[in-house]
């Protein structure tokens, strides 16, 4: 048995939960807001669809203007590529021999396909798996303050570009980071440091490819950047409202849940628990915003259970059985969460998609 899948021209209220909800015209205007201002300072903009892993949206994002698209993983990106995707950067190590021959069959599938390495071990996995073979485009990731992947200085991300220009089966594609909000003046200062020490050497480097959402309206800071990258935008949630990306009416995912227990006054049950919405706090100590009833606390989430306090909420609380509609902390997992996701318009189902790419993590 599968969950029932809404019917487009139903009114979203009679819809079985939990479920979300994409609101179609805020959709529409994060795409048009953040492909516009990509366009006005020149930049290439390449969205990342682990937010979404639709193909379909990801079609709405190019036909804005965007230029390629960004997956985290092999998995995702065959997605992709079997829905017509071309221009494809896989933002993560690769390593392994099972993972490499499922890399060298997407890169002979496809003429823009991208991946990223950060160490030695790395490269010589792909040079060695690709070497008489197409060549595959690999750019060095930099760790430019965010503190996860990437080389550490443009020393290293010199001699990593070194290594990988001189490996047979690779071609050296540029640079990479994805830095901690708000830092620009680091990446840039990044950048234009490898960037010129390449130059020196005679390594050409067409890529510098930056990324996130929370600042991404301040991507015209790195001038060195040519292309940015960013994913959550399109939804956007509580976390990138409360880190000043938009507020949370640019929000367009909503989580609708329904109140199945109010045990006490001050409590009441949804059923939305941890598999309908992320524990992700994201710098909260709650769960979701609820935006039916603001004051209200999401303080806990079990398997299949969302506590929510109403202490605080003053006047009509709800009831058992009223629905309730919730903004994500994070709503990038809440996509993972869902074999399909329905959009609607004023209230009424315009369509629904398949979450193409859910649970492909490999």
């Amino acid at each position: 048995m599968t969950c029932p899948r809404p019917q487009t021209g139903q009114s979203i209220v009679s819809l079985s939960t939990p479920l979300p909800l994409i609101d179609e015209d805020r959709l529409q205007a994060n795409i048009a807001r953040v492909q516009s201002y990509m366009d006005a300072h020149n930049l290439a903009f390449r969205p990342h669809i682990k937010t979404h892993k639709i193909p379909a949206l990801a079609r709405q994002q190019i036909e804005a203007g965007a230029q390629g698209i960004n997956c985290q993983k092999i998995t995702e990106a065959e997605v992709f590529a079997d829905a017509g995707f071309d221009d494809i950067l896989i933002t993560f190590n690769i390593l392994g021999s099972e993972k490499l021959d499922r890399l060298e069959q997407l890169n002979n599938r496809i003429s823009g396909l991208k991946v990223v390495a950060d160490s030695s071990v790395t490269v010589t996995g792909l040079a060695n798996h690709f070497h008489g073979k197409k060549p595959l485009t690999v750019l060095v990731e930099c760790d430019t303050g965010g503190g996860r992947c990437g080389v550490q200085t443009p020393e290293e991300a010199v001699t990593l570009a070194q290594h990988i220009e001189s490996s047979q089966g690779l071609t050296f594609g540029g640079l990479m980071t994805y830095p901690k909000a708000h830092s620009e003046s680091k990446v840039e200062a990044f950048f234009a440091t490898t960037q010129g020490h390449l130059k020196t050497l005679g390594i050409l480097c067409p890529i510098l490819s930056n990324g996130g959402t929370p600042s991404l309206f301040s991507a015209h800071l790195v001038p060195s950047a040519t292309e940015h990258r960013a994913g959550t935008y399109i939804y956007s949630d509580r976390a990138m409202a409360n880190a000043g990306h938009g507020t949370l009416d640019d929000c367009a995912m909503h989580l609708l849940a329904t109140v199945v227990s109010r045990p006490t006054p001050d409590r009441a049950i949804l059923d939305a628990g941890s598999k309908a919405l992320t524990s992700d706090l994201l710098g909260f100590t709650d769960y979701g915003h609820i935006i039916d009833y603001p004051e209200a606390i999401i303080t806990g989430l079990s398997e299949e259970h969302g506590t929510v306090d109403l202490s605080k909420v003053t006047g009509p609380r709800p009831q058992i059985g009223d629905k309730v509609r919730i903004i994500p902390n994070h709503t990038c997992v809440v996509s993972n969460l869902f074999d399909f996701i329905t959009f609607h318009r004023n209230g009424v189902v315009t369509r629904v998609e398949t979450v193409a790419a859910r649970g492909l993590v490999w």
